[in-house]
């Protein structure tokens, strides 16, 4: 009968891991982050990170925070280079200017194209959407975060702040991250997708 209370006991355990795994990955885009970071080959943590890594921490979905914006194309913006963590420059244009709703109150944000990319196999139709906002060293990376986007065939873009997500920067300084222009700070608290590393 002992033996019987303990096995249960052991079994209860397990399930109860099994279940909080799951919890780990509300949405695909935890489910890859986490993935990505634990591969050895694509991550971007250092090497003893790595050994202790079991996830990231994310804010809890939010549906409010996925908000359709309406693009306006600026296709005579002018090519800057845009800098970053590192020496480097990155050579970008702004492709638009996103217009939405978000907390009952209008927002702005310009949305970028880079030349490399552009002409990288994969990425030509990529943009780069980085922002900051009011969590910015506090619950989140202090240098802002970033969102992947894709040309639209129309005006209408979907923007999932729950896919928000920290410059590799933020994990590894050997890594040259673009720094988010002051131009693109919203005055709110966008509690939703990836909160700050910390171990870093």
């Amino acid at each position: 009968m002992r033996i019987l209370v303990v096995l249960i006991t052991i079994l209860f355990c397990f399930s109860c891991g099994q279940e909080k795994k799951i919890l780990k990955y509300e949405t695909p885009f935890q489910e890859k982050m986490n993935t990505e970071f634990k591969d050895a080959s694509k991550s971007p943590l250092k090497a003893k990170d790595l050994k202790t890594f079991e996830s990231l921490d994310f804010f809890p979905y939010d549906s409010t925070f996925v908000v359709s914006a309406t693009l306006k194309r600026t296709p005579g913006s002018e090519w800057f280079y845009m800098k970053t963590s590192t020496d480097r420059l990155s050579k970008e244009r702004v492709f638009g200017v996103l217009t939405f709703e978000l907390k009952g109150e209008s927002h702005q944000l310009n949305v970028y194209q880079g030349e490399e990319l552009m002409h990288t196999e994969g990425f030509e139709d990529y943009l780069f959407l980085p922002f900051l906002d009011h969590t910015n060293g506090y619950s989140t990376y202090g240098g802002g975060r970033y969102i992947d986007l894709e040309i639209p065939d129309g005006n209408i873009i979907e923007v999932d702040f729950n896919s928000a997500y920290n410059p590799m920067c933020a994990y590894n300084e050997k890594y040259s991250c673009p720094i988010v222009p002051s131009a693109n700070y919203i005055k709110l608290e966008i509690e939703v997708g990836v909160k700050a590393y910390k171990n870093h």
